[in-house]
């Protein structure tokens, strides 16, 4: 079961005023830390998703063998971003069975999380396997191949949101 992992890091931190991606946690930027626990799964590759700020935060990932893109429709919003990520999933490799999609601003994301997101996939046998908080579906989530055509297609700020829910029990 080979899989990568899509971290989504392009936003713009309006209402924080400064990048969060960078914001220290444990002495490390959230980026780093969201980077360091996919590459202590078994994602590969890793794809750091970039946009406003990309010259600020590029440079924290220099010594992390992620793939770093570029999303210069950053300002649509997350689903712009997805896209990206899983167009260069499939560009470093048309043999990858799932992704995963993850936050950077999420301090709790760690390779367990991923861990246990692919064991639920395996157990389930259901396409999606999604973090679940506060009554709703979210990120991080891992979604099999054949939902790659439906994250291209995604458009808005919503990102993966909707197709968690349409998906309602077959997550």
């Amino acid at each position: 079961f080979r899989f990568g992992c899509v971290i989504l890091a392009a936003g713009a931190s309006s209402r924080m005023g400064s990048p969060k991606q960078m914001l220290p946690i444990g002495g490390q930027p959230l980026l780093v830390r969201a980077c360091e626990a996919a590459l202590a799964s078994e994602a590969w590759p890793v794809i750091a998703v970039l946009g406003a700020h990309a010259e600020t935060i590029r440079p924290v990932l220099a010594r992390l063998p992620v793939l770093v893109v570029e999303n210069s429709a950053w300002s649509e919003g997350m689903a712009a971003s997805i896209r990206t990520g899983i167009g260069a999933l499939q560009q470093f490799s048309r043999s990858l069975d799932a992704a995963v999609i993850a936050l950077c601003d999420q301090p709790g994301f760690s390779a367990g999380a991923i861990a246990r997101l692919v064991a639920a996939q395996r157990t389930s046998g259901q396409t999606i396997a999604a973090a679940h908080y506060g009554g709703k579906l979210g990120a991080p989530a891992l979604f099999l191949r054949e939902h790659f055509a439906a994250l291209s297609a995604l458009t808005g700020d919503e990102g993966a949101r909707m197709l968690l829910k349409h998906a309602g029990e077959n997550v």
